[in-house]
Parts: structure tokens; C-alpha cells; sequence
């Protein structure tokens, strides 16, 4: 009879601990990001790092190549949250827009592309860009943009003063400035880095340390994924901010070593080259929270490209409850 009553109670530890491990659900976020770059290193930490799962969500991470390709994802949802210039939220929310992606929690904040010769340029001026042949970037996306803003404060008009090219697409770029007979090309890490060790290319200037404090690169989702998953979505940006916090508290080499199996084509030591050059620049955002400083610089440099659509006010499309949160816990 004891045995039989022994048997029944454990019985029933078992049911009451399995429903106990049933009730923690995992919640799963699709996240796209715009491109693949060690400019996302603090990303990649919090996805090796576990840190979202400590916050009890699965994520998948897709490269959707592209800041419209990552908008429509998101848009269409086919991603739950996107990594993307916060631009895209500008041009979503000028289209009237029912339902328009929020700015929730910043990982850049500078701009994150080098600018690389093809020869060997010691004594670089800016104004040896003139008469070029330039390959740039996307119409209306953030690199061409700073890229055209940090030209004209060197007094250089980018559609006047150079023979510049925006026809090719973004995932195409490297290949083409290796190909073609241009002279000079906005490029990431590790990219620029890579070009540079092969020799074909050499690395002139950082586009990131002459353009200032910008909203390069933001987590953002659409509000009526916010409102419906407000749990999940202070959970990623608590994550994210645990990655922000390891990354500027450890070395580049230990940042590479973690981030490695994102970049499988790049040995150690180019990664950890590459990051340390984003570190020392500060283009990592020590945390989440976008500032109103920011989003007007980011609105100066759209009005300076022709490309600022309109009034884009920051409390329409910044939320940084989230972030201020995760940052008092």
C-alpha cells in the first residue's frame, strides 16, 4: 500500500514539474537584417552569447540584403523586427502608412562605411576626389547619404564634382569596384578590410568619424507588433542591451572569437582588425536609446541629400520606453 501511494506522489510531481516546465514558452522572433557586417557585432553577441534566450525567445536571423528588400520583410511580415537604417521608417511612415515601423532600440551610432581607393593614396585629400569615377550607393540610403553629406563639408558637390555611378545593386557593390574601372567605393568591415590585405583596394578615410552621432542602424518593428507582443519586445531590447554592455567591455579579439561563425570567410584576425577599427571610432551604441539629438542629425543629413520627405516627428517614431526600461532594471 505504501508503494502504491509512494508511486502516485511521485506521479504527481512528475505532472506538476513537466507542467511547470510547459508553461515556460519560448517566443519566437523573425529578424531580418539589412546586410551581413561585423558593423552588427553587437547582434551576432547577443545571439552567441545566448542572451535572447536567457530572455525566453528564439530568433532567426535572415539577411535580407537591402534597407527596401528588409522594409518590405517587415512590412509584409515576413520578419517580426528588422535591423535597418532608421531612413526606412521615414519613408514608410511619409507614405501615410496605417500601421508604420517604430525605432526601438539603436545598435549604430555613426556611420559605417570606409571610403577605399583603388591605388595607394599616403597623402589623401579629400579633394583629390574630384573628377573621379566613384562608385556609390543606393539612392536614399544612409551610406550615400552621410556619404554625400560628408562630401559637400569638404566642399565637394558628389552629382557635379564626380563621375558618380548608383546603378548598381547593394550586394553587388564590392565585386563591381573590383571589376570595373572605378576609382574610389564606400565599403563595410569586413570588406574594406579584406580589399585592402588582397590589395585591392586601400582604406582612405572613415565616412563614421566625419559625419558624427547618427541613427545608423535601429531595431524596428511595426506598431502593431509592438502592441500585441510588448513582453517579447522589451525582452529582445534587454538582450540586446546585455550584448552592448559585453561588447564594450571586452577586447576585440574576444568580440571576433565570438562573432566567428558569422563570418566564416574571414580569419580571426581581420575580424578582430575590423572591430577594433568600429570601436575606436565609436560606432557601437553603448545603448539602446535613440536620442532626439540623433534623429535630427539623421533628418540634416536626408534634407542635405534632397531625400527628407517631409515633417518626421521623433515621438511618432521613437520609442525608447523600452530601452529606458531595460536600462533601470
Amino acid at each position: 500500500m505504501k508503494k502504491i501511494r509512494f508511486i502516485a506522489l511521485l506521479s504527481g510531481f512528475l505532472l506538476v514539474f513537466l507542467s511547470a516546465c510547459n508553461s515556460e514558452e519560448t517566443t519566437k522572433i523573425n529578424l531580418a537584417e539589412v546586410t551581413r557586417s561585423l558593423f552588427y557585432a553587437p547582434q551576432y553577441v547577443a545571439l552567441e552569447m545566448g542572451f535572447f534566450e536567457e530572455e525566453g525567445l528564439e530568433v532567426e536571423l535572415q539577411t535580407t540584403w537591402g534597407g527596401d528588400t528588409t522594409m518590405t520583410a517587415l512590412l509584409s511580415g515576413g520578419a517580426d523586427i528588422a535591423l535597418v537604417g532608421s531612413e526606412t521608417s521615414v519613408y514608410v511612415y511619409a507614405q501615410d502608412s496605417k500601421d508604420y515601423a517604430i525605432n526601438f532600440a539603436q545598435l549604430t551610432q555613426t556611420d559605417g562605411t570606409f571610403l577605399v581607393a583603388k591605388d595607394p593614396k599616403p597623402d589623401f585629400k579629400w579633394e583629390d576626389l574630384k573628377d573621379s569615377n566613384f562608385l556609390g550607393q543606393r539612392v536614399g540610403g544612409m551610406p550615400q547619404m552621410v556619404g554625400e553629406f560628408v562630401l559637400k563639408e569638404h566642399g565637394i558637390d558628389p552629382h557635379a564634382d564626380l563621375d558618380l555611378v548608383q546603378n548598381i545593386d547593394f550586394a553587388n557593390i564590392p565585386g563591381a569596384f573590383v571589376s570595373g574601372d572605378y576609382e574610389y567605393v564606400q565599403l563595410f568591415e569586413p570588406t574594406a578590410s579584406v580589399f585592402e590585405k588582397e590589395g585591392q583596394g586601400h582604406i582612405v578615410a572613415s565616412f563614421g568619424e566625419e559625419s558624427g552621432k547618427v541613427p545608423y542602424t535601429v531595431f524596428m518593428t511595426k506598431q502593431s507588433y509592438m502592441e500585441e507582443n510588448d513582453e517579447a519586445v522589451e525582452a529582445f531590447t534587454r538582450a540586446v542591451y546585455k550584448a552592448q554592455q559585453w561588447v564594450q567591455e571586452h577586447s576585440a579579439k574576444e568580440i571576433a572569437e565570438v562573432i566567428e561563425p558569422y563570418f566564416e570567410d574571414t580569419d580571426l584576425e581581420m575580424l578582430a582588425s575590423s572591430i577594433d577599427r568600429y570601436k575606436s571610432q565609436g560606432s557601437f551604441a553603448t545603448d539602446p536609446i535613440l536620442d532626439e539629438e540623433e534623429w535630427d542629425n539623421l533628418k540634416s543629413i536626408m534634407d542635405e541629400a534632397g531625400e527628407l520627405p517631409g515633417d518626421v516627428p521623433y515621438d511618432d517614431l521613437v520609442n525608447t520606453d523600452y530601452a529606458e526600461r531595460v536600462m533601470t532594471d
